[in-house]
């Protein structure tokens, strides 16, 4: 097994995902991390030899068509339900917000 997830990785790890973690859930979310690592190098344990690597578990292939707006006539229509449009779009609140200014 590796070494124990450190506070400081996990602090690294939360900065990225844009979580705010106080430091009180610190220690809880260390041993969950350090317990999600280890399932993973159990896994590294199982014997695979012989047995063919697969891209996908199903016999399901993707079928391709050429990207058409099939319904580019109903525009019009499609706009007027809309709560908020501008420019021909319909506009819909920012979910990500990278500006920095809300932080």
């Amino acid at each position: 097994m590796t070494e124990k997830i450190s506070e400081d990785q996990v602090k690294h790890v939360a900065e990225l995902a844009k979580l705010k973690i106080d430091d009180t859930q610190l220690p809880y979310f260390t041993t969950q991390l350090d317990q999600i690592i280890g399932l993973f190098e159990t896994l590294s344990e199982v014997d695979t030899d012989g047995v063919e690597p697969t891209s996908s578990v199903s016999d399901q292939v993707n079928v391709m068509r050429e990207d058409v707006a099939e319904n580019w006539h109903q525009q019009k229509a499609l706009l007027e339900n809309a709560p908020d449009t501008q420019d021909g779009y319909i506009r819909v609140p920012t979910i990500i917000d990278e500006s920095g200014e809300n932080e």
